[in-house]
């Protein structure tokens, strides 16, 4: 009988210099043998400010998922940067958005829980965006944290970037941020992220590493999976539709000899109308999503996936509590 990869020991991936199954788990201090910084970073900031873009260029690898749509990231996804001076483990948290939504409200519980635990913060700020209530409400977050926060203004590459209205706002509602923590970078171009990365590690606290150096991600399988579809469909669909979906993994199964991994998956949306949209004409728009989706797993894992992927209904599921708890922690 084929072993049943959901009921197994799921691999995950992690190797920053060649892909991996090996399993994530934290490293043992008394072999290891490492001494340096090691930190625990929560990233914080406004949905599409470029938290996402930031880890993944930091850690050289697609860690979390990156979208025009804001609160792409319904998570707290975690990134590993190794370098010489140690290893920093970031949390992207969802953008915080006011709302009293259900699943707005969700997401913002998600980015408070990691904030308790964090041994340094980096909030970032889109500096093609005047500073209004809900960065504010945002900045209001962090207050309690200043002493262990770093600030990155990004998109400073943008001709509509106005960093000085970035930083006047940081002087103005978080003054306890010494200016030698606040950075105007660009994720996308990667300018600048060395600097915080820097800032970061003084914030660090003299430890041993919490994973294994050639990790980047802890991420489990069928997560990263489900996370990939979710962006394709995302950056397809338009209007409320890329809102209305997440992606639920049926069944995943070994095959040929452990060579390739079989999965069934289904693409969910609140409403029948919605559906024919995801389907789209002949099928056109979902063989587009599983053929884009199946494109990144190639890049990122050592073993061929064969998807199956299709279109379910779960009725008003972003008001459904069990349906939350699932997709959101």
């Amino acid at each position: 009988m084929e072993e049943t990869a959901k009921n197994s020991a799921k691999p995950k991936i992690g190797a920053k210099t060649a892909k991996t199954t090996k399993t994530a788990t934290p490293a043992n201090p008394e072999q290891s043998g490492q001494t340096g910084k090691a930190a625990l970073v929560t990233i914080i900031g406004r949905p599409s400010a470029g938290k996402s873009t930031f880890l993944n260029t930091a850690s050289g690898e697609k860690i979390s998922i990156v979208s025009p749509i804001p609160q792409t990231t319904r998570n707290a996804v975690r990134g590993i940067v190794n370098t010489s001076f140690g290893q920093l483990v970031f949390i992207d948290t969802p953008g915080f958005h006011d709302s009293e939504k259900k699943l707005n409200m969700k997401l913002r519980g998600v980015t408070s829980d990691q904030l308790k635990d964090a041994d340094a913060v980096l909030y970032i700020i889109d500096a093609t965006r005047l500073p209004g209530e809900e960065e504010r409400k945002t900045a209001e977050l962090i207050e309690s944290v200043s002493e262990k926060t770093v600030v990155a203004i990004n998109k400073i590459d943008s001709h509509e970037a106005r960093p000085e209205k970035a930083e006047a706002f940081i002087k103005e509602v978080l003054p306890k941020i010494p200016e030698n923590r606040v950075f105007r970078m660009s994720a996308e171009k990667d300018e600048n992220i060395n600097d915080v990365l820097k800032a970061l590690y003084e914030l660090a606290p003299v430890a041993e590493p919490m994973y294994p150096e050639e990790f980047y991600t802890d991420q489990e399988v069928d997560f990263r999976i489900a996370e990939i579809i979710r962006e394709k469909a995302m950056n397809m669909l338009h209007d409320e539709i890329p809102h209305s979906i997440y992606v639920d993994i049926a069944d995943m199964e070994w095959r040929k000899n452990g060579r390739e991994l079989w999965v069934r998956a289904f693409l969910v949306v609140e409403r029948e109308s919605q559906k024919g949209i995801v389907i789209g004409k002949g099928a056109s728009m979902i063989k587009t999503i599983r053929l884009e989706s199946l494109k990144t797993m190639h890049d990122i894992f050592d073993y061929r996936i064969d998807l199956d992927l299709q279109v379910k209904v779960n009725k008003n599921w972003r008001q459904k509590d069990p349906v939350l708890a699932k997709l959101i922690h």
